[in-house]
């Protein structure tokens, strides 16, 4: 029961705490209650359960609003900003974040290929940014349980348009298992665990079970 060693954590060609960035753009009460493809609940837990492991395996994160400063809309949730604490959040007034002068320089400056992004609407927010940054040469990764659109039909169409275009439909589960990869590094697997109890699931549960 040997494990291999830890393969090159840059060039690895799934992701890895070393060439990943998150990106998470437009939380805000307006596009959250307006969710019309999942439960709004899970969406919520999902995604806090995301920048939590953001957190735990230190990916840069790079968060987004809009019209806050305008007066239009609201700040990001209070559930995810309290996952978020100390992460600068840009503000605009684009709905295509990718043409949001201080945005893009932040994604820029994180030095990841790999984007790991979510966004609400999964039709607009979400879409827009994606395909710009497919046509830039960045590997995009799409959490389908972390992001919603305003009717399910809005938010298939668009995960496919994104898919078409080159961009990758990953899963809560599936990005926890990837970036943790082996039970053995024991720094982070009790986090590890965490995040799936925090965001629930029938994982959640047992691990929950298990715990007691």
């Amino acid at each position: 029961m040997s494990s291999l060693p830890i393969r090159d954590q840059k060039s690895d060609h799934l992701l890895t705490p070393e060439n990943a960035a998150l990106i998470i753009i437009d939380y805000q009460p307006v596009q959250v209650n307006s969710i019309a493809s999942m439960d709004r609940q899970i969406l919520i837990n999902n995604i806090c359960g995301v920048a939590k492991m953001a957190k735990v395996y230190d990916l840069p994160i790079v968060l987004s609003t809009v019209n806050v400063k305008t007066g239009f809309n609201k700040e990001t949730i209070p559930q995810l900003k309290r996952e978020l604490e100390g992460i600068p959040s840009y503000d605009r007034t684009t709905i295509n974040s990718w043409e949001d002068k201080e945005f893009l320089e932040a994604v820029k400056a994180t030095g990841k290929k790999k984007l790991i992004m979510t966004a609400l609407w999964t039709e607009a927010c979400l879409s827009f940014p994606a395909l710009d940054a497919l046509r830039e040469g960045y590997d995009v990764y799409l959490v389908v349980d972390a992001v919603g659109g305003t009717s399910l039909e809005a938010h298939n169409a668009a995960l496919r348009r994104m898919e078409q275009a080159g961009a990758i439909l990953v899963s809560t589960p599936q990005l926890f298992c990837e970036l943790q990869r082996d039970w053995g590094r024991s720094e982070t697997a009790q986090e590890f665990m965490q995040l799936f109890i925090k965001t629930g699931g029938t994982a959640g549960i047992q691990f929950s079970y298990d715990r007691e």
